[in-house]
């Protein structure tokens, strides 16, 4: 069975394509709506309406799949120059010194300099081997529609339909070496309808892994949801968690800087929790767990449990009377009559899996953040694509190009080992009959002998015949 790889290129220009239609993707928009929007993204994207309509039936049919351009690796021989990587090296060279230059401006450079003829170098194909050796531009799309005036609330019909996600900074708990006390912070998701917490917890940094490790716990327990609303923090602008949302058809879209307003929601949330802070701090919780363990309670046992402002808010701008005590989170998100999107957990793992690549050393094992993991002694000298959860790396994922594969672990030295590793059988030493290099050089010593021999002949022949 041959094995699909997935090239870098393809997944950035997948990525890019998602982007363009995923505003076509909203089912609240009608026919003409749709039209017009499809017209303006392929006017700004400098694309057809034909390959944006072939990128949705795609999407609809296949998903993320679907988006996958064709592998062009093929026909390279027969569209490159042959001296395409030296001057894909010149190019990468050139990004090096000034990374703010366009590929245009690199194609431009090189035909000025007599490296390639004008017209020779394509900006597509340089792009995508750019792409591929980790030096193309990141193409990210931020959405900055936030509104101007907190005056002016929405809220969305149904549930997770928008999810709100934001960052609070949590207390300081003697967790670090030697009890060093150490900031906390709090990840949260809420849905922006119900007010419904999809996810929050407390991490002991706020490295972009904890957003990553939120969004993929929310989406395990409550499903897929169709857009992320969130600020323009590196956590939530990263170039993984754009990836990893846009192969499970999540929308991201961030707010306008400075404008808290436009995430009420979760920054209205942010009052619970300051709440909670006071009562921890009152109970003096020394471990993370512990501060986790007590949040979980508070959550599910008092805020989810009790009637919100908000919802009541909600329904009387549309003229609808609550009954007291009114709605809480809990009971409007499960009175809604949307159905939950449930994914499969493997297909949801693999899209928050980070990718790196490693080099296998001459034991046959890869370092990984300061571990060493056994490989296997046949990919030795190889380059390997590496697959891990930044949450979990006890075991991690080596993908080399047509082999299955492999479950790399952590490698333990007991009290005795071997550290010469196993040696496939293609490449175990063969006793041979006889040396081949020794037979050569003994015909080339012949035949050098005879040429010799022919030429002392011919000379005692021409001295005869004078």
């Amino acid at each position: 069975m041959e094995i699909k790889t997935v090239t870098n290129w393809q997944t950035a220009e997948a990525q890019r394509r998602f982007q363009l239609i995923s505003p076509l993707l909203d089912e609240s928009l009608d026919r003409d709506k749709k039209v017009q929007l499809r017209k303006d993204i392929a006017e700004k994207s400098n694309r057809s309406e034909k390959s944006l309509r072939r990128y949705e039936a795609a999407w609809l049919e296949q998903g993320w799949e679907g988006l996958l351009p064709q592998d062009r690796t093929k026909r390279r021989s027969q569209s490159l120059p042959e001296d395409f990587d030296e001057l894909l090296q010149e190019a990468i060279q050139l990004k090096r010194e000034v990374p703010s230059r366009s590929v245009s401006q690199l194609i431009y450079i090189l035909e000025g300099e007599g490296l390639v003829a004008p017209g020779v170098l394509k900006r597509s194909t340089l792009q995508r081997h750019l792409y591929s050796a980790g030096f193309g531009q990141k193409q990210m799309r931020k959405y900055t529609e936030g509104r101007k005036s907190s005056s002016k609330r929405f809220c969305k019909p149904h549930r997770m339909m928008l999810v709100q996600a934001d960052i609070k900074y949590g207390p300081k708990l003697p967790i670090g070496k030697n009890g060093a006390k150490v900031r906390t912070y709090l990840s949260t998701l809420i849905d922006d309808h119900s007010r419904y917490v999809l996810f929050s917890k407390f991490y002991a940094n706020q490295e972009k892994a904890i957003v990553e490790d939120s969004f993929h716990q929310a989406i395990l327990r409550h499903g897929k949801f169709d857009v992320a609303y969130c600020d323009n923090g590196k956590q939530y602008v990263s170039l993984q968690l754009l990836r990893s949302t846009s192969r499970l058809g999540i929308r991201l879209r961030h707010a306008r800087p400075y404008s808290g307003q436009s995430k009420g929601k979760v920054e209205k949330f942010h009052q619970v929790v300051d709440a909670f802070l006071a009562e921890a701090k009152a109970k003096k919780i020394a471990t993370l767990e512990d501060l986790n363990r007590y949040w979980q309670c508070y959550l599910e046992e008092y805020y989810l449990k009790r009637p919100h402002d908000g919802i009541r808010e909600y329904y009387e701008s549309l003229g609808t009377q609550v009954a007291d005590p009114g709605i809480s989170p809990e009971a409007e998100w499960n009175r809604d009559s949307r159905p939950l999107t449930f994914l499969d957990a493997a297909v949801v793992g693999e899209a928050f899996l980070h990718h790196e690549t490693r080099e296998v050393n001459k034991g046959g094992c890869i370092s990984f953040q300061g571990e060493t993991y056994e490989v296997s002694a046949a990919l030795i000298g190889a380059t390997v694509e590496i697959a891990y959860d930044p949450m979990n790396t006890e075991t991690i994922t080596v993908n080399y190009q047509g082999m299955a594969p492999i479950c790399a672990h952590k490698v333990k030295i007991g009290a005795f080992c071997d550290r010469k590793p196993e040696i496939p059988a293609s490449m175990l030493p063969q006793e041979a009959e006889t040396s081949r290099f020794l037979d050569l050089l003994e015909k080339q010593h012949q035949e050098s002998r005879k040429r010799a021999a022919d030429a002392i002949s011919y000379g005692a022949f021409r001295k005869d015949g004078e």
